[in-house]
């Protein structure tokens, strides 16, 4: 009489503790997207991109008019990073840095404008 009392034991606990995990991972997941800051402004370390982009031209005007490569910038958005925003524009973070002298790759906000050429 052990045997069946076990098997039903494990038909109902196996679902239960599956979800259990599931649940957890679940959890985990989303509190890791929501990223560190207490104000939501930091972004976290993974997420998805969108890209903005405005270009800019500037003429220099001595004996003849000369156009500079024209600037691109991406807008920053929830979830962005800098390896992330990398991947999107086809850089790498070295370049970014480069591009981007004074920010902290640990700390970009939404809405932050990043050169990206």
């Amino acid at each position: 009489m052990q045997a069946p009392r076990r098997a039903e034991l494990a038909r109902y606990l196996a679902p239960a503790a599956f979800l259990l995990v599931l649940t957890i991972a679940v959890l985990l997941v989303r509190s890791g997207l929501r990223g560190s800051g207490s104000n939501g402004a930091t972004t976290p370390l993974t997420g998805l991109v969108t890209e903005r982009t405005t270009t800019t031209s500037s003429t220099t005007t001595t004996t003849t008019t000369a156009t500079q490569a024209a600037k691109r910038f991406y807008t920053i958005q929830q979830g962005d990073t800098l390896a992330t925003v990398a991947l999107k524009v086809g850089k790498t973070t070295e370049q970014l840095l480069a591009l981007n002298p004074g920010i902290d790759p640990h700390a970009l906000t939404i809405g932050q404008k990043v050169r990206v050429g």
